[in-house]
């Protein structure tokens, strides 16, 4: 039941119709028994009238010539005639039930109430047509063998009624002055404990949209705490997530600027008047490599972005990394030939059980994809000394992890710097390798969504170069055998 509809729903409102409703709906019920308890309360001295009355009838019973005799005195007789809102009856009956004295139609009780000798009974009956209150009394005579006498005094229930009515009036007048009261004092109570609430909202809009610090918990109530909580860990993300983006295109906007800056001139050189034939070839090859690398800065940056995907659950389905792997190496052989780079793939077969993840297939090739072309550009070309990439799929059925490895005998990435190689484009000093900076946060992205781990070692730890071995640990799947 809703006191107070609204088309939109309102915690005031809410919590003023859970606090007005009941209220509301236990008034008439204690109504109802107040109104119990007052005829309870107005019968109590009006029976102790009665069972006074009856008793001293039952002493006016005598026995005379072996038969029960009753003689009713005048100044009796007035006292049980002079209530002028109430009208009082009595009857007396001898101990073979016939009629001695009273009213011949009142009823008589049941049968079953003749064992209560001496004890004064009261009920609910009616004569003529009204509604009375009898007490009633079985009386023992001095007679061999005789029955009871049966002495009844009836009375109209005016007097009772009247009295309920009043007790009523006493209690329940005073409820609608109270009622109300209490109605607005749970309002105003209610709007006082609210107010934190809109004091909380005054503030928040009285923000710069720029203002992302933390909202002060302190200032709240306690039952708002957790959300002021909440709100200030999603300022402190979003916080995050902007400063992110900030940077981000600010490395972007960076990297792009330094390829478009050699492309523009480029172009001019090859503009000049008088320029020989040479000239204008070594112009125009420069242009293309750097076209060449603003175009993959571009693929990295667009790769990237799909690989956050904004946050969204990635479709996932059962893959063998092995058979991924093995196709990533096969598309990145020739790549590997023109540096002259000995490029294998060293690990457990595909099919072979404990291999399969569940994951996105194109996610995890352009995974594997990302850690080839970061060996293969790390990777001094062949003249002599062994330039080696290797990949490999090994499944720990123990650990329930599939670990995939590209190793290389590149110059390896000192300790110092292992961390910020995977920041975005973050490049390793001392080297001219061609590279976005792009490649290892892309791994590492698509690695979160898949729930696995990279990590970053030498690949031989004591030679120079050392090289290095980037493993990935994937969670098996849980129906693998042995996973």
């Amino acid at each position: 039941m809703s006191l107070f509809r609204r088309e939109q729903r309102s915690l005031f409102g809410e919590i003023l119709d859970w606090m007005l409703t009941p209220l509301l709906l236990l008034w008439p019920i204690t109504l109802a028994l107040t109104w119990l308890v007052a005829q309870n309360l107005a019968n109590k001295p009006f029976d102790r009238a009665l069972e006074y009355n009856v008793q001293a009838l039952a002493q006016l019973i005598t026995v005379q010539g072996g038969r029960a005799q009753f003689n009713l005195p005048q100044p009796a007789s007035e006292i049980l005639r002079a209530d002028d809102s109430d009208l009082v009856y009595y009857q007396v009956m001898g101990t073979r039930g016939e009629f001695l004295s009273g009213e011949r139609d009142l009823p008589l009780p049941r049968e079953d109430e003749r064992q209560s000798v001496g004890e004064v009974r009261l009920r609910d009956d009616e004569l003529r047509g009204l509604g009375v209150r009898v007490a009633w009394v079985w009386v023992r005579l001095p007679l061999p063998d005789a029955e009871p006498a049966l002495v009844q005094v009836a009375e109209t229930r005016e007097k009772r009624s009247v009295l309920a009515t009043e007790i009523i009036k006493g209690v329940m007048l005073p409820q609608f002055v109270i009622l109300p009261l209490a109605v607005l004092l749970v309002w105003l109570a209610l709007a006082r404990g609210i107010k934190p609430l809109s004091q909380l909202e005054e503030r928040i809009r009285a923000r710069r949209p720029d203002d992302l610090s933390p909202l002060d918990d302190g200032a709240v109530p306690l039952e708002v705490a957790p959300l002021v909580s909440s709100v200030n860990d999603l300022l402190q993300r979003l916080h995050d997530s902007m400063a992110t983006q900030k940077r981000f295109l600010a490395d972007a906007a960076h990297q792009l600027k330094t390829p478009l800056a050699g492309l523009r001139m480029q172009a001019d050189l090859a503009q000049r008047q008088g320029i020989s034939t040479d000239d204008l070839k070594r112009s125009l090859q420069q242009i293309g490599r750097a076209s060449i690398r603003a175009t993959h800065t571009v693929n990295q940056l667009l790769a990237l972005a799909r690989a956050e995907g904004g946050g969204a659950p990635i479709a996932r389905v059962p893959c063998d990394l092995a058979e991924l792997a093995m196709e990533v190496v096969r598309d990145s052989v020739p790549r590997a030939m023109d540096k002259r780079i000995d490029l294998g793939y060293d690990g457990a077969a595909p099919g072979v059980p404990g291999v399969e993840i569940d994951g996105n297939p194109t996610l995890l090739k352009e995974l594997v994809r990302n850690l080839l072309d970061n060996a293969i550009n790390y990777t001094p070309a062949g003249k002599g000394a062994a330039s080696v990439v290797t990949v490999r799929v090994l499944a720990d059925r123990f650990g329930r992890v599939v670990m995939l490895q590209v190793e290389d005998s590149g110059p390896g990435v000192p300790p110092a710097e292992r961390e910020l190689v995977f920041q975005p484009f973050y490049r390793a000093l001392g080297t001219d390798a061609d590279g976005s900076g792009l490649g290892l946060p892309i791994v590492v992205e698509i690695a979160r969504q898949h729930g696995a781990q990279v990590a970053l070692d030498d690949a031989h730890p004591g030679h120079v170069p050392p090289g290095a071995r980037f493993t990935v640990r994937f969670p098996a799947r849980v129906d693998t055998p042995g996973g």
